[in-house]
């Protein structure tokens, strides 16, 4: 079995066993937590898919998906409290996740004659945007909108495959060294707690604020 397909199938898991404990802390009954597990693990492929108008959707054509998101909410809902204290493991194989459906949707897109640019697009709304999904369904901020570098990641990571694509590398080593990319700056931004920049207040309102405080001080 094809090493980035066994990568593929695990990213998936992990996805499905995100969203099944989020559903499960929104008391989810067992049918809503096994279409957010869904939504978690193959809605960013099928947006893309839907997106690019490329058929069978990703997971239509594949059962294979089907039967790891139904495992991973088996499994959820058997040994919850088991599988919590392994959110370490879950993080990686979740980061591995958006690393291989980043590039696997770049690479889709590729096929498809979009622009490279589009390309790397739909490579990060397969990695990001279950979650996102997932997210809007339980009443949550989207995680990527508000902290945690995590689709910036994917979009470097593509960057990346589409610049060794130029090289003498072979295309496991472009795959494999993109992925890399995306696992190291996801797994550095998580440990040092990095960030976007957030917009808070505009250079006029910096002024303003300045102008303030000076005003504050010659009154006392």
């Amino acid at each position: 079995m094809d090493l980035i397909y066994v990568l593929d199938i695990l990213g998936t898991f992990a996805f499905a066993i995100s969203g099944a404990l989020v559903a499960a802390e929104k008391d989810f009954d067992l049918f809503g937590v096994v279409i957010i597990a869904f939504v978690t693990a193959v809605g960013g492929g099928m947006l893309r898919d839907v997106l690019i108008d490329s058929h069978p959707i990703n997971w239509i054509g594949d059962l294979n998906y089907l039967y790891t998101i139904l495992v991973a909410v088996i499994l959820t809902f058997l040994f919850k409290s088991k599988i919590l204290p392994l959110s370490k493991t879950l993080f990686l194989f979740d980061t591995i996740g958006i690393s291989v459906f980043t590039l696997l949707g770049l690479k889709k897109g590729l096929s498809l004659d979009l622009h490279p640019i589009l390309a790397i697009i739909m490579g990060m709304i397969s990695a990001v945007f279950g979650g996102v999904l997932r997210d809007i369904l339980t009443n949550k901020i989207p995680l990527i909108f508000q902290k945690e570098i995590y689709a910036s990641a994917c979009l470097m990571g593509g960057i990346t495959y589409l610049l060794l694509q130029n090289t003498q590398a072979s295309e496991n080593l472009v795959f494999i060294s993109s992925a890399l990319v995306v696992i190291g700056i996801r797994l550095v931004a998580v440990k040092y707690h990095l960030e976007l920049p957030k917009i808070k207040e505009d250079l006029f309102g910096e002024k303003i604020a300045l102008v303030k405080k000076i005003r504050r001080k010659k009154e006392k």
